[in-house]
């Protein structure tokens, strides 16, 4: 039974998530809420590692999740059952397109799509935002507004969007400097 729910859960996180892999956040919350088979912890671990590895992000992380909660065949079914929506609607779209691809309304509708896969890879950042940047479990604990913020996270997060803005190197050597700052430093 939990992988028929694991299958249905990643499937319409596929259906649903337009704008690619980062647009699947807001349905992993859902779904890290509705079935409690990952904490917020394992949501940013499992962007962070998503992040570092080949390959589109929300099949990576419907891996991991699955993973996570069944083992290897948890994996495979949480992947199928997220890519399986977009092979169906691309053999779908591919055949619509190919006969109206200069119809205006194929072309409003690709214009309404624009803002709401902005919207949730929006609705994304400020959930890792949220998660890397706020400790809102210390600051509910001790009250103190100096316990809200993740000041190493923000430190580290400064500088390397910096070093990314200003000396334009490949992403990969701002992931190796944050995974070493990780073990080192313990963030």
């Amino acid at each position: 039974m939990i992988f028929i729910r694991l299958f249905i859960e990643f499937f319409k996180a596929g259906l649903f998530a337009v704008g690619g892999g980062l647009a699947t956040l807001p349905f992993l919350y859902d779904i890290m809420h509705e079935t409690g088979w990952f904490t917020i912890r394992d949501l940013t671990n499992l962007i962070a590692v998503s992040e570092c590895t080949p390959g589109p992000l929300g099949v990576n992380m419907a891996t991991y999740v699955g993973n996570l909660t069944n083992g290897f065949v948890g994996g495979i079914i949480a992947t199928v059952g997220l890519v399986t929506p977009s092979v169906i609607i691309i053999i779908f779209v591919a055949n619509f397109l190919q006969k109206f691809k200069d119809a205006q309304i194929v072309q409003n509708i690709f214009y309404g799509l624009r803002p709401a896969s902005t919207a949730l890879i929006a609705c994304a950042m400020c959930l890792v935002a949220k998660t890397a940047f706020l400790r809102l479990d210390l600051f509910q604990k001790t009250g103190q507004w100096i316990d809200l913020l993740n000041w190493k996270h923000l430190l580290l997060g400064a500088i390397l969007w910096i070093g990314l803005v200003k000396l334009k190197k490949h992403p990969v050597i701002y992931i190796g400097i944050a995974a070493v700052c990780g073990v080192v430093f313990q963030l």
